[in-house]
Order: C-alpha cells, then structure tokens, then sequence
C-alpha cells in the first residue's frame, strides 16, 4: 500500500444507507473515527446508482419502519450479489435476513434499550477479541428467527435468537443492535471488525484529508476556467478562499 495521502480518487468509500434512521449520521461519523472515509445517501437512491459509486463497504442502517408495512423502505437482493461487503444494523439487518431468506417474525417480541447480549461464536469475524456477554442498544419490533442460509448466528439475547448473523463467504454481516451509539460497550470494537476483518480495509484517512480531497475536486471541476468565491471574511469563506 503506497504511504501517500488518500486523495478523493483513491479513498475507500463506506456508504452508510439511510432508512430513516436518527443514527445515520452518528454511524457515519463512528465510520470515520475508525479512519475510514464514510458518506451517507438515502434508501431511495437505486441499487444500481449505489454500486456505480464503487463503495469499499456498505452499511445499512436502522430504521422506524417494520419489515412488514407497507411502504417500508426495500433494497434489491442485487446489494448483496454485488461482491461488495455489506453490514446491517436494526432495520437493516432485517431486511438482509428477509431479502436473503432468513425469517423475521412480528409476534410483539420488543427489545427496547440496555439489553444483555449472548455471543456464542467468540471467534467470529465481527465478535473475537469481545466478551462473551455484553451490553448493547436494542430498538426495535420485530425480530429474526431463523438466519439465511449459509450464514452462521453468532449472537443472541433472552428474547430474540438471532441478533447477530454473518457469511464470510460472501462478506456479509449484521447486527439486531446498534453498535454505533455508546451504550453498546463494544460496539465500536464490532463496527471496526466489520470494517479492517470483514471488509479488508485499512485505517489510512484522517479528517485532514478533507482539504485535500476538496481542493483536488475544485481543481478538476474548474480546471483552466475562472472561479467566483464570495468572501464574507469570516474564518470559513476565508479558508475556502485561500
């Protein structure tokens, strides 16, 4: 790997789709802090537009919606044939489990903030190196059953069975909880498995890659043509400036 600053064009991309979700951001941001460059785009963008951005990742997130009503927000099974390493959270963990045949069932079994989890592959891709029970962030209705095949249950809680499958096969993970947020005590340590393990990428982007990478997009998009800047001569539009 070249030891050179990650420009715009060399940047591993995590997408972080949005289901409506009031962590989406919080997700994001959790993504860069692991040092891998994230952007968020909406459920309703189409598969096939998500894929030509060429992510190195892709993280669904959660959502209010259930699996089952109608309107709820879909994806097309083409996500997970695409080759690009997937990780779902809450919502989108459903939705893996129901698009790939898993079973996600509506029976009113409620998991609703600090909830005891029970890893039961401690050497799992997203779980070696965790406790075996651990604290995470539950949110949601309904509740997954039955994994799809060929995936391994590596988790579950007093209530729901599966609250964590994976295929390392096809790249391919999720989560019933929210690792993102703090109450989850490993969760960050399990988004960052997915990440380096489950994704194969490296930690190379810091924040001060941003300039970088927007000067070098001005660059390109103006090329040899004149540029207007409004200048206000606050700290911001004196940066950009510059």
């Amino acid at each position: 790997m070249s030891s050179a600053t990650p420009t715009a064009a060399s940047t591993d991309t995590v997408l972080v789709v949005d289901f409506g979700a009031q962590y989406a951001q919080l997700i994001a941001r959790r993504v860069r802090e692991a040092r891998v460059y994230s952007e968020i785009v909406p459920s309703t963008m189409p598969v096939r537009e998500m894929l030509a951005k060429n992510p190195a990742a892709i993280i669904l997130s959660g959502g209010p919606s259930s699996v089952y009503e109608e309107g709820a927000p879909r994806l097309d099974r083409e996500i997970f044939e695409a080759g690009v390493p997937v990780f779902g959270m809450c919502y989108g963990f459903q939705l893996m489990a129901q698009v790939l045949g898993g079973t996600v069932d509506n029976t009113g079994s409620r998991e609703y903030g600090r909830t005891d989890l029970h890893v039961s592959k401690a050497s799992s891709t997203l779980f070696e190196g965790t406790p075996g029970e651990q604290h995470v962030w539950m949110s949601h209705g309904d509740a997954c059953s039955a994994a799809p095949e060929g995936f391994s249950v590596t988790a579950s809680t007093d209530v729901v069975p599966v609250a964590a499958f994976e295929n390392d096969d096809k790249k391919l993970y999720g989560v019933q909880y929210h690792p993102e947020v703090m109450h989850s005590t490993h969760g960050q340590q399990v988004l960052e498995h997915f990440l380096y393990r489950g994704a194969g990428l490296s930690p190379d982007w810091t924040t001060g890659n941003v300039i970088e990478e927007q000067v070098e997009a001005i660059r390109e998009l103006v090329g040899d043509k004149r540029a207007i800047c409004g200048l206000s001569g606050g700290v911001d539009s004196a940066v950009a400036a510059a």
